[in-house]
């Protein structure tokens, strides 16, 4: 059986079972109450007992989980009031960067992220979100592959220019649809989220390693990330889908096979459809059965929708402000969350918890909330605060998975198939074609009718006479009057020699 958690003390001590922990958790309160220093002590109590861990840097202050504590005086202070012997100690870090800057690339393929978690990246409407779904089902049924943002475009291109022949099978694909999804992908492109999509993608496997017993700590750099609310959020929640999507069922296991982390939770749920948040909800009601924990951080417990609030059974509140009528309405409604402890006015209380102090409830063996304690919560081990940039260049290069994801491979997919059937019809259209021959009129060659008694020559042959060419200048007044008397000459000479013919035949019968 794996050895609980430490997570506070006061007059005793507070455990988080890990039997329990893929029961999911809330970690919630105001700016600078420790929400950190709780995230951190959370992270490596995990890592110890052998369960790796993935959470988002948002402040760059998570990496100090990679170098042994006890270097901080407040901490120090802090241990002796609780009565604990330090046992100062980092864990194994791998840290990752959607950009390839801060740790090792953390990408994902358009078609891994699906029709679904993009439109909501892309904020697009339902008739937009209906056009993408045809986008992937054609570039699906024709083996297309989408990998990064100029698959997709090229199949939105695509799409758009033989929307009447799709209209009848999948339905209409209009222009303006198209064209507000491609403006949103440009969008999206310049907060430089065209990083996030290609190859190597992630394995999942990769996430989920230990180093001497340890669990591995998944660091992602969130700073920059932060920057593109919405890019972050959509690919937190890709990773959660995937493991859900990946993992098989575990049922209740002795510990969890990962525990995730979702910091700044209240910009996953933000302006959010409610298709999202039912998405949402699934995935975090039956990832348990995968041996997944999935732990939201975020200053108020309002952040997050009471449908998924529900599914969260360990929770550490840090305090709370409340200046106004409505933050007192929210106290009061966090409070109500907890199990009662009769000799506790918790509404009262989380205004007074002072930093480093939390109301802690976590799930006894039956599952069951426990009573909810004033306590403080126990500093971590390892370091707080970040670390220098040569030492993040130096575990990256130790990392379990260095050299796997830096170089970016572009294999053959939609794009360039769209692009080789374009390249075959304009070769085709500029193909050169045979030259016809030029149109001639044939003009039999006059000759002389035989005499009697003489052999019929042979009949002459055909002489070709070429139009005029193109361009040449018109005969002459002279040339015309000429031709005209030729053409006279000849049409009198042969009249009357027609005529002696017929008078010979029939003259001669009328004289009699």
């Amino acid at each position: 059986m794996s050895t609980p958690i430490l997570v506070a003390k006061n007059e005793s001590e507070i455990h988080l079972l890990p039997s329990m922990a893929n029961r999911h958790g809330l970690i919630a309160g105001a700016t600078g109450t420790g929400k950190t220093v709780t995230l951190q002590r959370l992270a490596e109590g995990f890592s110890r007992i052998g369960v790796p861990v993935f959470m988002a840097d948002v402040k760059g202050d998570l990496a100090g989980i990679s170098h042994p504590g006890g270097d901080h005086p407040k901490i120090v202070v802090r241990m002796a009031q609780l009565g604990l012997e330090p046992a100062w100690a980092g864990c194994p870090v791998a840290f990752w960067d959607v950009f390839g800057k801060s740790g090792h690339p953390l990408r994902t393929t358009v078609s891994e992220m699906g029709p679904l978690l993009l439109a909501r990246l892309l904020e697009l409407n339902e008739t937009q979100e209906g056009v993408l779904n045809i986008v992937f089902r054609v570039a699906d049924e024709r083996g297309w592959l989408l990998l990064d943002l100029k698959d997709l475009r090229a199949m939105l291109q695509h799409c758009a220019e033989h929307a009447r022949e799709y209209a009848t099978q999948y339905g209409n694909v209009s222009a303006a649809s198209v064209g507000a999804i491609q403006r949103a992908l440009l969008t999206l492109e310049n907060q430089g989220a065209a990083e996030f999509f290609g190859e190597p993608a992630l394995d999942l496997d990769d996430l989920m390693q230990t180093v001497d017993g340890r669990g591995v700590v998944n660091l992602l750099s969130a700073d920059r990330l932060l920057q593109a609310p919405r890019l972050y959020a959509t690919s937190l929640l890709w990773l959660l889908a995937e493991l859900f999507e990946r993992l098989p069922e575990a049922g209740d296991l002795e510990k969890p096979k990962l525990v995730f982390f979702f910091d700044e939770a209240h910009l996953l749920f933000r302006d959010a459809p409610s298709a999202f948040v039912d998405k949402v909800e699934q995935v975090v009601r039956l990832i348990r059965s995968k041996g997944v924990g999935v732990y939201f951080v975020t200053q108020s417990p309002r952040d997050v929708p009471d449908r998924v609030l529900g599914q969260l059974g360990n929770r550490v509140q840090h305090a709370m402000r409340a200046f106004t009528p409505a933050d007192q309405k929210i106290v009061r409604a966090a409070a109500e969350t907890f199990r009662s402890n009769p000799a506790l006015d918790t509404t009262a209380v989380l205004t007074e918890l002072g930093i480093g102090e939390a109301l802690v409830s976590c799930l006894d063996t039956n599952g069951q909330p426990g009573i909810v304690q004033r306590a403080f919560v126990v500093p971590p081990g390892s370091a707080l605060g970040p670390i220098t940039s040569e030492a993040r260049i130096q575990i990256m290069a130790t990392s379990l998975v260095a050299g796997v994801y830096e170089q970016e491979i572009d294999r053959e997919s939609a794009y360039e198939k769209l692009a080789a059937i374009a390249a075959a019809k304009t070769a085709e259209v500029d193909a050169p074609k045979p030259r016809a021959e030029p149109m001639v009129l044939r003009v039999p060659a006059t000759a002389p009718a035989p005499r009697r008694g003489t052999t019929r020559a042979p009949a002459p042959r055909e002489t070709a006479v070429p139009r005029r060419p193109p361009g040449r200048p018109r005969d002459t007044l002279i040339e015309t009057m000429a031709k005209s008397t030729v053409r006279t000459i000849g049409t009198t000479l042969g009249r009357q020699i027609v005529r002696g013919l017929l008078g010979s035949l029939f003259g001669g019968k009328g004289k009699r």
